[in-house]
Protein backbone atom coordinates (compact mmCIF):
# COMPACT_ATOMS: atom_id res chain seq x y z
CA UNK A 1 0.00 0.00 0.00
CA UNK A 2 1.15 3.22 -0.81
CA UNK A 3 2.60 5.07 2.48
CA UNK A 4 0.47 8.24 1.37
CA UNK A 5 -2.41 6.49 0.95
CA UNK A 6 -2.38 4.76 4.37
CA UNK A 7 -1.62 7.45 6.61
CA UNK A 8 -4.63 9.40 4.43
CA UNK A 9 -6.60 6.46 5.53
CA UNK A 10 -5.52 6.53 9.33
CA UNK A 11 -6.53 10.24 8.94
CA UNK A 12 -10.08 9.60 7.31
CA UNK A 13 -10.46 6.89 9.90
CA UNK A 14 -10.17 9.06 12.58
CA UNK A 15 -7.10 6.65 13.79
CA UNK A 16 -5.39 10.00 14.49
CA UNK A 17 -7.38 11.46 16.76
CA UNK A 18 -8.15 8.78 18.68
CA UNK A 19 -4.41 8.62 19.56
CA UNK A 20 -4.30 11.43 20.59
CA UNK A 21 -7.69 11.44 22.86
CA UNK A 22 -6.29 8.33 24.50
CA UNK A 23 -2.69 9.25 25.20
CA UNK A 24 -4.23 12.40 27.12
CA UNK A 25 -7.07 10.20 28.78
CA UNK A 26 -4.44 7.31 29.92
CA UNK A 27 -2.25 9.81 30.86
CA UNK A 28 -4.69 11.40 32.99
CA UNK A 29 -5.85 8.14 34.57
CA UNK A 30 -2.02 7.53 35.31
CA UNK A 31 -1.81 10.69 37.38
CA UNK A 32 -4.81 9.75 39.45
CA UNK A 33 -3.42 6.12 39.94
CA UNK A 34 -0.30 7.85 41.26
CA UNK A 35 -1.18 10.66 43.47
CA UNK A 36 -4.69 9.66 44.75
CA UNK A 37 -4.15 5.99 45.38
CA UNK A 38 -1.88 6.28 47.77
CA UNK A 39 -4.21 8.58 49.40
CA UNK A 40 -6.54 5.93 50.18
CA UNK A 41 -3.92 3.30 50.83
CA UNK A 42 -4.76 1.55 47.65
CA UNK A 43 -1.89 -1.02 47.21
CA UNK A 44 1.12 -0.45 44.25
CA UNK A 45 0.44 -3.32 42.44
CA UNK A 46 -3.09 -1.53 41.29
CA UNK A 47 -1.15 1.50 40.23
CA UNK A 48 1.19 -0.80 38.12
CA UNK A 49 -1.87 -3.02 36.98
CA UNK A 50 -3.62 0.40 36.09
CA UNK A 51 -0.74 1.80 34.11
CA UNK A 52 -0.10 -1.92 32.49
CA UNK A 53 -4.08 -1.81 31.19
CA UNK A 54 -3.51 1.04 29.70
CA UNK A 55 -0.57 0.36 28.23
CA UNK A 56 -2.23 -2.35 26.63
CA UNK A 57 -5.48 -0.62 25.78
CA UNK A 58 -3.86 1.44 23.32
CA UNK A 59 -3.19 -0.49 20.25
CA UNK A 60 -6.79 -2.04 20.83
CA UNK A 61 -7.98 1.28 20.84
CA UNK A 62 -6.57 2.22 17.27
CA UNK A 63 -7.53 -1.17 15.89
CA UNK A 64 -10.87 -0.34 16.70
CA UNK A 65 -10.93 3.36 15.26
CA UNK A 66 -9.43 1.51 12.52
CA UNK A 67 -12.15 -1.00 12.21
CA UNK A 68 -15.11 0.91 13.30
CA UNK A 69 -16.88 4.25 12.86
CA UNK A 70 -19.27 6.35 15.12
CA UNK A 71 -22.57 7.39 13.24
CA UNK A 72 -25.46 9.08 13.71
CA UNK A 73 -27.01 5.59 14.25
CA UNK A 74 -24.31 4.38 16.34
CA UNK A 75 -21.37 2.04 15.40
CA UNK A 76 -21.09 0.53 12.52
CA UNK A 77 -17.96 -0.90 10.70
CA UNK A 78 -16.30 1.33 9.14
CA UNK A 79 -16.74 -0.32 5.66
CA UNK A 80 -20.46 -0.45 6.33
CA UNK A 81 -20.03 3.15 7.49
CA UNK A 82 -18.73 4.06 4.24
CA UNK A 83 -21.51 2.33 1.57
CA UNK A 84 -23.76 4.33 3.72
CA UNK A 85 -21.83 7.50 2.89
CA UNK A 86 -21.99 8.26 7.14
CA UNK A 87 -19.36 9.67 8.98
CA UNK A 88 -18.71 11.51 12.42
CA UNK A 89 -18.51 14.32 13.26
CA UNK A 90 -15.44 13.89 15.87
CA UNK A 91 -16.08 17.27 17.91
CA UNK A 92 -16.36 15.59 20.90
CA UNK A 93 -12.26 14.36 21.01
CA UNK A 94 -11.39 17.93 21.25
CA UNK A 95 -13.29 18.54 24.52
CA UNK A 96 -12.23 15.41 25.86
CA UNK A 97 -8.54 16.01 24.95
CA UNK A 98 -8.79 19.98 26.39
CA UNK A 99 -10.58 18.34 29.44
CA UNK A 100 -8.14 15.43 29.88
CA UNK A 101 -5.02 18.00 28.92
CA UNK A 102 -5.95 20.44 32.13
CA UNK A 103 -7.05 17.96 34.68
CA UNK A 104 -3.31 16.31 33.60
CA UNK A 105 -1.49 19.10 34.10
CA UNK A 106 -3.24 20.16 37.39
CA UNK A 107 -2.51 16.62 38.76
CA UNK A 108 0.86 16.96 37.72
CA UNK A 109 1.46 20.21 39.47
CA UNK A 110 0.10 19.30 42.30
CA UNK A 111 1.90 16.02 42.37
CA UNK A 112 5.11 18.10 42.30
CA UNK A 113 4.11 20.35 45.02
CA UNK A 114 3.18 17.26 47.54
CA UNK A 115 6.56 15.49 46.60
CA UNK A 116 8.15 18.53 47.31
CA UNK A 117 6.73 19.29 50.88
CA UNK A 118 7.07 15.22 51.69
CA UNK A 119 11.30 14.88 50.89
CA UNK A 120 11.22 17.85 53.12
CA UNK A 121 9.14 16.18 56.09
CA UNK A 122 11.38 12.65 55.06
CA UNK A 123 14.86 14.99 55.10
CA UNK A 124 13.34 16.32 58.85
CA UNK A 125 12.74 12.97 59.88
CA UNK A 126 16.00 11.36 59.19
CA UNK A 127 17.72 14.17 60.79
CA UNK A 128 16.19 13.66 63.83
CA UNK A 129 15.57 9.76 64.07
CA UNK A 130 18.77 8.83 64.71
CA UNK A 131 18.59 10.76 68.03
CA UNK A 132 15.84 8.85 68.97
CA UNK A 133 16.98 5.30 68.34
CA UNK A 134 19.40 2.90 70.99
CA UNK A 135 20.63 -0.43 71.16
CA UNK A 136 21.44 -2.14 74.74
CA UNK A 137 24.80 -3.06 74.67
CA UNK A 138 25.03 -6.02 77.28
CA UNK A 139 25.66 -4.74 80.94
CA UNK A 140 28.87 -6.16 82.15
CA UNK A 141 29.25 -8.28 84.95
CA UNK A 142 32.48 -7.07 87.18
CA UNK A 143 31.14 -9.22 90.23
CA UNK A 144 34.56 -11.63 89.42
CA UNK A 145 31.98 -14.48 89.87
CA UNK A 146 31.16 -16.15 85.90
CA UNK A 147 27.81 -17.85 87.74
CA UNK A 148 26.48 -14.06 87.99
CA UNK A 149 26.37 -13.16 84.50
CA UNK A 150 22.83 -14.62 84.28
CA UNK A 151 21.39 -11.74 86.16
CA UNK A 152 23.31 -8.66 83.76
CA UNK A 153 22.42 -10.73 80.85
CA UNK A 154 18.98 -10.77 81.98
CA UNK A 155 18.77 -7.11 83.31
CA UNK A 156 19.98 -5.90 79.93
CA UNK A 157 16.51 -8.34 78.13
CA UNK A 158 14.56 -6.12 80.95
CA UNK A 159 15.78 -2.83 79.51
CA UNK A 160 15.51 -3.50 76.18
CA UNK A 161 11.83 -5.04 76.86
CA UNK A 162 10.96 -1.75 78.94
CA UNK A 163 12.84 0.93 76.35
CA UNK A 164 10.90 -0.74 73.84
CA UNK A 165 7.47 0.34 75.40
CA UNK A 166 8.19 4.31 75.18
CA UNK A 167 6.51 5.16 71.73
CA UNK A 168 8.45 6.84 69.11
CA UNK A 169 11.65 5.14 70.27
CA UNK A 170 13.90 2.59 67.79
CA UNK A 171 15.27 -0.36 69.72
CA UNK A 172 17.64 -2.63 68.60
CA UNK A 173 16.63 -6.40 69.61
CA UNK A 174 18.44 -8.67 71.69
CA UNK A 175 20.09 -11.02 69.08
CA UNK A 176 21.04 -7.98 67.23
CA UNK A 177 22.96 -5.95 70.63
CA UNK A 178 24.28 -8.86 72.18
CA UNK A 179 26.50 -9.54 69.38
CA UNK A 180 28.50 -6.83 70.91
CA UNK A 181 28.86 -7.89 74.14
CA UNK A 182 32.94 -8.08 73.87
CA UNK A 183 33.33 -4.40 73.43
CA UNK A 184 35.93 -5.24 70.99
CA UNK A 185 34.49 -2.42 68.79
CA UNK A 186 33.70 1.47 69.21
CA UNK A 187 30.61 3.01 70.03
CA UNK A 188 30.85 4.58 66.56
CA UNK A 189 31.45 1.54 64.85
CA UNK A 190 28.66 -0.50 66.88
CA UNK A 191 26.05 2.90 66.22
CA UNK A 192 26.67 2.37 62.47
CA UNK A 193 26.23 -1.35 62.33
CA UNK A 194 23.41 -1.10 64.61
CA UNK A 195 21.45 2.03 62.92
CA UNK A 196 21.11 3.88 66.04
CA UNK A 197 22.45 7.03 67.59
CA UNK A 198 22.51 6.40 71.15
CA UNK A 199 24.17 3.41 73.34
CA UNK A 200 23.24 2.29 76.74
CA UNK A 201 25.79 0.58 78.52
CA UNK A 202 26.63 -0.29 82.09
CA UNK A 203 28.47 -2.82 84.53
CA UNK A 204 26.64 -5.06 87.13
CA UNK A 205 28.60 -5.78 90.33
CA UNK A 206 27.18 -8.78 93.03
CA UNK A 207 27.85 -8.75 96.54
CA UNK A 208 26.48 -11.16 98.79
CA UNK A 209 22.74 -10.08 98.83
CA UNK A 210 23.63 -6.52 97.40
CA UNK A 211 24.12 -5.22 93.72
CA UNK A 212 25.06 -2.00 91.98
CA UNK A 213 24.36 -1.16 88.44
CA UNK A 214 25.52 1.61 86.48
CA UNK A 215 23.86 2.85 83.14
CA UNK A 216 25.05 5.41 81.18
CA UNK A 217 23.95 6.83 77.95
CA UNK A 218 26.68 7.22 75.24
CA UNK A 219 26.37 9.40 71.81
CA UNK A 220 27.23 6.61 69.13
CA UNK A 221 29.03 9.34 66.93
CA UNK A 222 31.62 10.41 69.41
CA UNK A 223 31.49 8.31 72.69
CA UNK A 224 30.41 11.59 74.47
CA UNK A 225 28.94 10.22 77.73
CA UNK A 226 25.30 11.52 77.75
CA UNK A 227 23.50 10.44 81.54
CA UNK A 228 24.19 7.95 83.51
CA UNK A 229 23.15 6.99 86.78
CA UNK A 230 23.89 4.22 89.85
CA UNK A 231 21.32 1.90 91.79
CA UNK A 232 22.32 0.34 94.85
CA UNK A 233 19.80 -2.41 95.85
CA UNK A 234 18.79 -5.55 98.04
CA UNK A 235 18.58 -8.65 96.24
CA UNK A 236 15.60 -9.94 98.21
CA UNK A 237 13.83 -10.67 94.85
CA UNK A 238 15.73 -10.28 91.54
CA UNK A 239 13.48 -10.01 89.02
CA UNK A 240 11.67 -7.63 91.28
CA UNK A 241 14.77 -5.57 91.31
CA UNK A 242 15.72 -6.22 87.48
CA UNK A 243 12.00 -5.19 86.77
CA UNK A 244 12.34 -1.71 88.83
CA UNK A 245 15.90 -0.61 87.54
CA UNK A 246 14.73 -1.27 84.17
CA UNK A 247 11.69 1.05 84.44
CA UNK A 248 13.96 3.23 86.22
CA UNK A 249 16.22 3.67 83.33
CA UNK A 250 13.23 3.48 80.66
CA UNK A 251 12.13 6.66 82.59
CA UNK A 252 15.12 8.91 83.18
CA UNK A 253 16.39 7.86 79.27
CA UNK A 254 12.40 8.96 78.26
CA UNK A 255 13.23 12.60 79.85
CA UNK A 256 16.82 12.88 78.14
CA UNK A 257 15.81 11.46 74.78
CA UNK A 258 12.27 13.50 74.28
CA UNK A 259 12.41 16.22 77.33
CA UNK A 260 9.18 14.95 78.80
CA UNK A 261 7.59 12.25 81.14
CA UNK A 262 4.54 11.19 78.71
CA UNK A 263 5.04 9.13 75.89
CA UNK A 264 5.73 11.63 72.48
CA UNK A 265 3.30 11.29 70.40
Amino acid sequence: MNPKIFFGELKRRNVYKVAVAYAVVAWLLMQIASQIFPFFEIPNWVVRLVVLLLVIGFPIALIIAWAFETTPEGIKRTAAADAAGQRSRGGAWIYIVLIGAALSVGLFFVGRYTAGHGTSRVREVATASPDKSIAVLPLINESGDPKDEYFSDGLSEELIAALAQISGLKIIGRSSSFRFKDRKEEPKAIGQKLGVGTLLDGTVRKQGDRVRIVAELVNAADGIQLWTRTFDRQLKDIFAVQEEIAKAVAESLKVKLFGTQENPS
